[in-house]
């Protein structure tokens, strides 16, 4: 593996226990992986992943037992939280672990915002509470370093003079996660770098050339922005194994429309039973075949992502890390 190109493991804090999922992402760097993304839901998906704890515990607990980067992957800093808090989590972990978290930021979605029983609003209303929580988080790390307070007044937030008192000697770097091409865009005017999941290649094409244009809109130069994915599969000994595990761990990796409204992991267990295992055609590669991921995941490196971040679906967490780790990780090339 390059060295401009890092692989890292995807923590699935929906599948795992915590402390499992420490561990195995402890396992996942001794054979290679660079780091870890770890989810934050408030939910798992369906009942069956059945687990589903918070993300910054868990980074922290990272913090001390790995050495690569992490990063949630992804938080809303407008639903459950305000922005503020997240600017509080992120320069926290950074002060703590300096140059190695990066913060991951999504508009959000129903199955975890709800919870705290506000008003759901439509994907532009989302997009819109995103990009300005993102404002609020870029004045509070800016005047924190200057050692100043700051405030916010907007159509989202309101936040009084304040300040972070505990700050990284550099702030982490906002890479925000969008499949969507107006909100790439705006992604590369004013994040750091851009995050988004398998898709078909012509679509992360233009995607790329959507973040381009609004990084260059701001002045900088694309070649500095991380491009960053994150690729869901599933791999076991055999296809059989492999196609049994998605249809029944990662079955909303089959499901082909928008998931964004819906509440409850018990509506999105229904709407698992109408999932067929030809759905998971062309979203993931689900094969024995450790050589079937390193080409599909080959195709996104010579797309020109610089961190890939692997998620495999199934149970069989440390058999796929230590395969990945030999098969698949040392041939991918930049």
């Amino acid at each position: 593996m390059s060295a401009d190109l890092t692989v890292g493991y995807a923590a699935m804090l929906e599948q795992f226990h915590p402390t499992e999922a420490v561990e195995l992402a402890a396992h996942a760097e001794q054979h290679g992986f660079s780091g870890t993304m770890a989810a934050d839901h408030f939910q798992p998906w369906v009942p069956q992943q059945g687990q589903s704890s918070f993300v910054w515990n868990v980074l922290t607990a990272l913090g001390e037992r790995t050495s690569g980067d992490l990063g949630p992957g992804v938080t809303a800093p407008t639903f459950r939280w305000h922005p503020a808090m997240v600017a509080q989590a992120s320069a926290t972990l950074a002060a703590m672990y300096p140059g190695r978290h990066w913060l991951g930021l999504g508009s959000g979605e129903a199955l975890n915002e709800h919870v705290v029983a506000g008003y759901w609003p439509e994907a532009p209303e989302r997009i819109n509470r995103m990009f300005e929580a993102i404002d609020v988080i870029k004045k509070l790390f800016a005047a924190s370093l200057a050692g100043k307070d700051v405030k916010h007044s907007g159509q989202f937030y309101k936040m009084e003079s304040t300040r972070l008192w505990t700050m990284p000697p550099v702030p982490p770097e906002i890479l925000v996660a969008t499949a969507g091409p107006i909100t790439a865009k705006r992604a590369g005017k004013h994040a750091d770098g851009l995050i988004t999941v398998g898709a078909p290649l012509e679509k992360i094409s233009m995607l790329f050339g959507k973040f381009d244009d609004g990084v260059r809109e701001s002045g900088r130069d694309p070649q500095d922005m991380p491009k960053v994915l994150q690729v869901h599969l599933s791999w076991a000994p055999t296809d059989e194994e492999a196609m049994a595990n998605a249809m029944r761990e990662w079955p909303n990796g089959g499901m082909k429309f928008p998931k964004a409204d819906i509440r409850s992991p018990h509506d999105f267990e229904q709407m698992a039973k109408l999932v067929r295992p030809e759905d998971f055609e062309g979203r993931m590669v689900i094969s024995s075949d450790p050589d079937a991921h390193r080409a599909a995941i080959q195709k996104y490196v010579d797309l020109g992502f610089d961190r890939i971040y692997l998620h495999n679906v199934g149970r069989n967490q440390r058999e796929w890390i230590e395969v990945f780790g030999r098969d698949v990780l040392p041939q991918l090339v930049r």
